[in-house]
């Protein structure tokens, strides 16, 4: 199996918040072009690669999504040279003070979130942690220059570097979710010398962290037969030990629930224990959170499966997940893939694989 550590330290360099996310996009096409037979992107730039199939036209086809946009911050004042800003999808604001990040203005300005001494804030707000509206982005520069080179509307993303971790695990911001695209590529490099029947569309999506919208219009404008969703899902931690939480370095996850097509669920159960394939089993009672949710319910309905990179620490910039588990996640979907055959539909039915569920 190929190294993957390289190509997802490249992404997790770069920010491509979500409705901006072509720095991301442009890695991942440059990684994807070789594995593919054809790539684009689709009108509000969902990355979409192609690997077609061996079986007779028209074939059968599976969608494999992994969002690449990440959370951030939008600019929305300037007074004195000192930033207020903004969430762009769902950033926790406990996290932010003293936090290295970059401001994409005319050029890109390193600064740090500062948190006003609490005598500044108001009394409700002295003690315990600050809300966003309150914080502030410093770039060093005097104001004069600070309004020569930033407009309210620029962006500001996180500047930490990547860092690998003892145990084979990697720390970082938004592993959610290109921990899953680099799963995904994972999963390509495996088919490069796998027959499979079945066309596979690779694709990123877009603006997943504020409304699944590349999951909707991907699945919408490809209309696959089937799909594979992967993102990450909440690991055990501090403070993170009960059912909902899942352990990190023991295998992806193979999520059960209304979202998911009972059938697909137990497919890939079946396929992971004969390949003796590490996987933890987790529920979502309701829809996923996903692009899942998205594809389901695209068209006539897309059966879809959700499969999960367990991580920890969600949504901050120090998100860490176990390479082996993004492995495994690749490789089982590769397997999936080349044992998929063209007749494979007429065999699913949605009560007939509820009835397996376990």
């Amino acid at each position: 199996m190929t190294d993957i550590l390289p190509f997802l330290k490249d992404l997790l360099s770069v920010p491509g918040l979500s409705g901006y996310e072509d720095p991301a996009a442009t890695i991942i096409e440059k990684k994807w072009r070789p594995l593919v037979h054809e790539i684009g992107r689709s009108k509000i730039g969902s990355l979409h690669g192609l690997r077609r199939g061996i079986a007779e036209s028209p074939r059968s086809s599976v969608l494999i999504a992994t969002h690449m946009d990440a959370i951030g911050l939008m600019v929305t004042g300037i007074v004195d040279g000192f930033l207020h800003v903004t969430a762009i999808g769902g950033v926790d604001a406990r996290v932010l003070p003293g936090q290295l990040v970059t401001v994409h203005g005319r050029e890109d300005l390193p600064a740090v979130v500062a948190q006003p001494s609490a005598r500044l804030l108001p009394p409700e707000n002295a003690d315990g942690p600050v809300p966003l509206e309150h914080l502030l982005v410093d770039t060093g520069l005097p104001p004069k220059k600070v309004l020569d080179l930033v407009r309210v509307g620029d962006l500001v993303s996180y500047a930490t570097e990547p860092v690998e971790l003892a145990g084979d695990v990697i720390c970082g911001h938004t592993l959610d979710n290109r921990s899953s695209v680099a799963a995904l590529t994972v999963c390509l490099e495996e088919l490069q010398n796998r027959p499979h029947a079945w066309d596979v569309w690779a694709v990123a999506t877009v603006q997943e962290e504020i409304g699944l919208t590349g999951g909707f219009t991907s699945a919408y404008e490809l209309h696959p037969t089937i799909a594979i969703v992967v993102d990450v899902t909440f690991a055990k931690g501090p403070g993170a030990n009960d059912w909902s939480t899942v352990p990190i370095g023991k295998g992806a996850t193979l999520c059960m629930g209304p979202n998911i097509h009972p059938a697909l669920y137990k497919s890939f159960k079946e396929l992971a224990d004969k390949l003796e394939i590490p996987l933890t089993l987790e529920y979502a009672p309701r829809h996923t959170g996903t692009d899942a949710y998205a594809t389901q319910i695209t068209a006539e309905g897309i059966p879809s499966v959700v499969i999960g990179i367990p991580l920890r620490y969600m949504h901050t910039p120090v998100e860490v997940v176990a390479i082996k588990d993004i492995q495994r996640a690749g490789r089982l979907m590769a397997e999936f893939i080349a044992g998929l055959t063209p007749d494979f539909m007429e065999k699913i039915v949605w009560e007939d694989g509820k009835k397996d569920e376990k």
